[in-house]
């Protein structure tokens, strides 16, 4: 079994290891392939830097990770590195793709945005299983959290169909020790961080974020990571519905059939 470890906070981020040893106890053997620069927000864009026709790709070992591993920084976003890794990239293709641990919230539907999330989405998309992992604060103390928290949701998730959908996990910055346990989550209806937007004289845009309030959502992800909860939200994308009645033109030139 192979997993490879990614993030959107690039190969500098302790949130690696923190994976590395989550799949290596699960009895992986991993590889790490990261962001060279922090690539927040990327979401599931397949973007890098090429010179030649030639992606970027340096060795460069992940901090606390066993030089042993092998380790890349790639000029690239995350969704790339897993679709990439998937075409046997960085060694054979990996059974899952484990993502992070990002420093901050991943939570609401602003996760459509996340690198972290767009890394193991990717990997769905291939058939490999991914798993996003989050810690809620900007400067996390408690790594150790997240992982024992990734532990438990590597083992429900690889039971599963790769196809069934990312686990996304979020995790409070406290002792593990400390936290309420762990609940299913509902998105929140934005996230962690809401914008507004005025033009200005310039003619340019002047953008303000704010904390969104997360007591208004007490049952969605960002609500209960409030409360102390570490959450779990399935996540299932691109997504289909076969119900929809839409418009469709089977019997003649799209023109006419407007006209009628």
């Amino acid at each position: 079994m192979r997993a490879l470890v990614t993030n959107d906070d690039g190969i500098s981020s302790p949130g690696l290891a923190v994976l590395v040893a989550v799949a290596q106890d699960a009895g992986y053997d991993v590889t790490v392939a990261a962001p060279a620069a922090e690539a927040s927000g990327s979401g599931t864009s397949l973007v890098g830097v090429e010179h030649g026709g030639r992606l970027r790709v340096e060795r460069r070992t992940a901090p606390g990770v066993d030089g042993d591993v092998p380790s890349f920084a790639v000029h690239a976003t995350p969704a790339l590195i897993a679709f990439l890794a998937a075409y046997e990239g960085f060694g054979p293709r990996p059974d899952v793709v484990l993502s992070g641990v990002n420093r901050g919230a991943n939570t609401g539907h602003a996760v459509l945005h996340s690198g972290t999330v767009g890394a193991a989405l990717s990997a769905m998309t291939l058939g490999i299983h991914g798993l996003a992992v989050s810690l809620d604060s900007p400067d996390p103390r408690h790594w150790a959290t997240a992982g024992v928290v990734a532990a438990h949701g590597l083992r429900w998730l690889v039971g599963r169909d790769a196809g069934d959908g990312v686990l996304n996990v979020n995790v409070p910055d406290r002792p593990a020790d400390a936290l309420r346990g762990v609940r299913a989550a509902t998105l929140a209806p934005f996230g962690a961080v809401q914008a507004s937007v005025r033009a200005d004289d310039a003619g340019g845009l002047v953008v303000r974020y704010r904390a969104t309030d997360d007591e208004a959502e007490a049952g969605s992800d960002a609500g209960l990571l409030a409360d102390g909860w570490a959450t779990l939200t399935l996540l299932r994308a691109p997504c289909a519905d076969p119900a929809a009645e839409l418009p469709e033109v089977l019997d003649g030139p799209l023109a006419a059939a407007d006209a009628s």
